[in-house]
């Protein structure tokens, strides 16, 4: 089996766009770098990453798509481009060109725009368009709150790849499950989405073990299938509440209780497909 991390972060703080990186931000707040997580994948046996966007700048793109290319365990970057830009086309072509292959998918910022209807806006059609064009994956980083506009923009593109970051954050600290799961529920039948086993330490406080998170992921592989979902790290994130060998291995036991036949899948076979990692067999 090819571990795959489908989604894992580095920055540099002197780069000065990640407006949300402050010190209160706690452990981290420094920079994070390749030489970071490479003893980490190492030691895991995880083969390659999904490096994902932290700042809402297409400069932050290129610096990305820079470190893909010098690291080789970097399989594809998600990056960011100004969806409400007129010419959001335009710069959507122009990252993909830049990108040479390495670009696998966009994320706008979604969890922290104003407007909890954002997603669903017209104007914001083109962009996505350019997005299913390319053959893009759309990162969805979402709350609850944004699960309904969600499914009304999947429902308009029908050919665009999307996948549900962190499984839409549900308040697994504050017990928030109902209304969260009807969403997920949803997004299931009635698109092609993915979801992502990532995220959900965070959403649940240091602590967590696999009963905490257990209702979340079996509602998780229920509406998904074992076929649509994907393991990643949220690394370094995940830093603040936990470590990455004792999240891998917290997920792999929750798979390993209900959909223990779909592991290698979950844990890197899904991550190729979605993302178009055609060297990972």
């Amino acid at each position: 089996m090819h571990l795959i991390d489908a989604h894992q972060h580095f920055w540099r703080l002197d780069r000065g766009d990640y407006g949300w990186l402050t010190p209160e931000a706690g452990a981290l707040y420094r920079d994070w770098r390749p030489a970071d997580l490479e003893p980490l994948l190492a030691a895991h046996g995880v083969r390659a990453t999904v490096l994902v966007q932290a700042a809402p700048t297409e400069a932050e793109t290129d610096y990305l798509l820079r470190l893909a290319h010098d690291h080789a365990f970097i399989a594809g970057v998600v990056g960011w481009s100004d969806f409400e830009a007129a010419d959001a086309p335009r710069r959507i072509a122009a990252l993909a060109a830049r990108g040479e292959g390495r670009l696998r998918g966009l994320r706008p910022m979604v969890q922290d725009i104003a407007d909890p209807g954002w997603l669903a806006r017209p104007d914001l059609d083109p962009a996505f368009a350019a997005m299913a064009g390319h053959g893009l994956v759309f990162d969805a980083l979402v709350r609850p709150r944004h699960l309904a506009p969600l499914h009304a923009r999947l429902l308009r593109h029908p050919d665009l790849r999307a996948v549900i970051d962190h499984a839409g954050k549900p308040d697994i600290a504050g017990g928030g499950f109902d209304g969260w799961a009807q969403d997920i529920a949803a997004l299931a039948r009635d698109t092609g989405a993915y979801c992502k086993l990532s995220g959900l330490p965070s959403e649940a406080g240091e602590g967590a073990d696999a009963g905490t998170l257990d209702r979340y992921v079996t509602h998780v592989l229920a509406c998904f299938g074992p076929e649509r979902v994907l393991w990643g790290s949220d690394w370094p994130v995940l830093n603040l509440c936990g470590d990455y060998g004792g999240w891998l291995a917290l997920a792999r036991d929750l798979v390993r209780r209900h959909a223990p036949e779909a592991e290698a899948r979950i844990f890197g076979g899904n991550a190729a497909i979605l993302y178009g990692l055609e060297f990972v067999s």
